[in-house]
């Protein structure tokens, strides 16, 4: 840098020869040289500002948008804090209809080991093996003593496990806080709950996430934080539920069958009250799934929504109402059910070669007539009748909320010919679950309006479109009680409660084609009470066998209908209905005398 002196001599000797004064050369030099250092200060001072106030509005640029994509986005929970550390939401309770609680949180410890601070391993492994006696003490010697830095002994401990640990007193065996899942109620409604399990661990927490039923189907509610205090309000009673579960085993167990399941259902909202599946399990301790062999023989097999049956002749129904509704027959209109009748080359017989000649259409369900109601579905036609069923809600899986509901999709004919339009209106050549049959029985109880089975709670009636009419519906749950009063199902009656149902004995199916000889499904559907219909009730048993006579009996009036019967003579009073007494014909009465 070049400076300008402050005294140049040129300007002083001009200076002397004019005879001005030096001095007042120098004091103008140093003026201008400081305006120039001030200027020069200045304008780096107004560009470090410049600098500093376009970082300011960068960051406040990049605050206002992150701001901006916050308020715009879902809010999310956080799931972890460090490497191995998560951070576990208190899951949302569970509890039935009437706040009674049935999966909540419960605060435990998990154990877990690092080696390499241990004292005495082999001390510390033969202590464990006495706490822990499915541990192995071999096993812990080589974990403790070999290069493994952490190793998991315990997922979940108790309290008194957690003490007898401690009481060991080696710094290499530590705890690490859990939330676990606690079913306090056991095996009861162990289908609808499902179970949980825990998903990333680490040793400060874990979350939990729900592996199966309604745990998995809600877990996103389950685990958002924001829903930690309102509990997940379902449609079950437990009271109904534990009494229903009672006797649907000890029917089960009496008719010798291989599995069971009932379904409770209001008719009005759709309502599950009360389901249940044997055999079933404790979700507290989730067994395994069964790697081979058929799905239906592990205890996790929900037979209620993954049970695809042909449920027989409970299908019947469902063709007089609609010949019925389109007015091609109604309640007293006779009909022909005398052999031989064949379709499409195949022959349509009755149970055990009977022949009931001329029949009502009333009377044909009464007697359960393959023939009649195969006449009624020619005439109802191939189309018609897939709309009907279709609009009933046998085309697709139940929007019953867990996930093994999705699973039970009905099994159509792959060619709908009037064969099978004929074997369908019996009950066979479609197969669906227990929960289709309860919520296309609930259209015929409620008046003629579809509903959808839910397992949510609801605080108003739930009716879909209309199906039928309610002068159909009324035929229908008019030939239903007939049923019970003067045909398969007498054993269903049951006094104070007018029972209406339908029975249905289906042979089983083998796996490699046709049907066993000595095995059915046996199913009754019913609807109670018939005057003020409220409920549906089905109850189907897997190869059960009577066997208190001289021969064994396995058609539904001598097994499925005695089951329903008792459950509703247990239930009834539990859901508040009272019992009424039917009206009686004047002609039975007789006056006497009160002397």
């Amino acid at each position: 840098m070049i400076r300008t002196p402050l005294r140049p001599l040129a300007r002083i000797l001009e200076a002397r020869e004019k005879g001005e004064n030096p001095d007042a050369i120098e004091r103008e030099n140093k003026r201008i040289r400081h305006e120039q250092m001030r200027d020069k200060a200045r304008m780096r001072a107004e560009g470090r500002l410049l600098v500093l106030g376009v970082c300011f509005l960068c960051v406040f640029t990049v605050i206002g948008g992150r701001m901006g994509l916050l308020a715009m986005s879902e809010p999310s929970e956080q799931r972890g804090h460090a490497p191995g550390a998560v951070i576990s939401a208190s899951r949302a309770d569970i509890t039935d209809r009437n706040g009674n609680l049935l999966a909540t949180n419960f605060e435990t410890h998990a154990l877990y080991a690092q080696p390499r601070h241990m004292i005495d391993p082999e001390m510390a492994a033969r202590k464990l093996v006495k706490i822990f006696p499915d541990l192995k003490e071999e096993r812990l010697i080589k974990d403790f003593t070999g290069k493994r830095k952490f190793l998991w002994i315990k997922k979940k401990i108790s309290p008194e496990q957690m003490q007898a640990v401690h009481d060991i007193g080696d710094p290499g065996l530590l705890f690490a806080p859990r939330d676990m899942r606690l079913y306090p109620n056991g095996s009861l409604a162990a289908h609808v709950l499902g179970g949980a399990s825990y998903g990333k661990e680490g040793v400060h927490a874990a979350e939990v996430i729900g592996v199966a039923g309604a745990e998995k189907y809600f877990d996103d509610y389950l685990r958002d934080p924001a829903n930690g205090n309102k509990p997940l309000e379902l449609s079950l009673d437990l009271t109904v539920q534990a009494a229903a579960e009672r006797v649907l085993y000890g029917g089960m167990k009496l008719m010798n069958a291989k599995g069971a399941t009932s379904i409770l259902m209001d008719v009005h909202t759709g309502e599950v009250i009360s389901v249940a599946s044997l055999p079933d399990f404790d979700p507290n301790n989730r067994p395994r799934p069964l790697t081979q062999g058929d799905a239906s023989d592990s205890p996790l097999f929900n037979r209620a929504v993954q049970g695809v049956y042909e449920l027989g002749s409970t299908f019947k129904i469902f063709a007089a109402a609609q010949a019925v509704e389109l007015g091609l027959f109604n309640a007293d209109t006779i009909i022909d059910t005398s052999g031989p009748m064949k379709v499409g080359g195949f022959r349509i017989g009755e149970f055990r070669n009977k022949n009931y000649g001329k029949l009502s259409v009333a009377d044909i369900i009464v007697h359960s007539s393959n023939r009649g109601t195969g006449r009624m579905a020619l005439e109802i036609g191939i189309e018609r009748q897939q709309e009907f069923l279709k609009s009933l809600g046998f085309f697709e899986p139940t929007p019953f909320e867990i996930v093994e509901a999705s699973g039970g999709k009905p099994l159509l004919p792959s060619r709908w010919t009037e064969l099978s339009s004929v074997t369908i209106s019996y009950g066979h050549g479609l197969s669906s679950t227990p929960m289709h049959l309860a919520a296309g029985y609930a259209a015929i109880a409620n008046g003629g309006r579809a509903v959808k089975p839910t397992l949510l709670k609801q605080s108003a009636p739930q009716l879909g479109p209309r199906v039928m009419s309610e002068e159909t519906a009324a035929q229908a749950r008019m030939m239903l009680r007939k049923v019970v009063t003067d045909g398969t199902a007498s054993f269903a009656e049951v006094p104070g409660y007018q029972i209406a149902g339908k029975t249905g004995t289906a042979d089983k199916p083998k796996p490699t084609g046709g049907y066993y000889d000595d095995k059915v499904i046996n199913t009754f559907a019913s609807i109670f009470p018939i005057n003020d219909p409220k409920y549906v009730l089905i109850v189907t048993l897997d190869e059960p066998v009577e066997t208190s006579g001289p021969k064994p009996r396995r058609t539904a009036g001598w097994t499925a209908v005695p089951v329903a019967a008792e459950m509703v003579r247990r239930i009834a009073p539990l859901l508040g209905l009272r019992p009424a007494v039917e009206p009686v014909n004047d002609a039975v009465l007789t006056l006497t005398s009160s002397n």
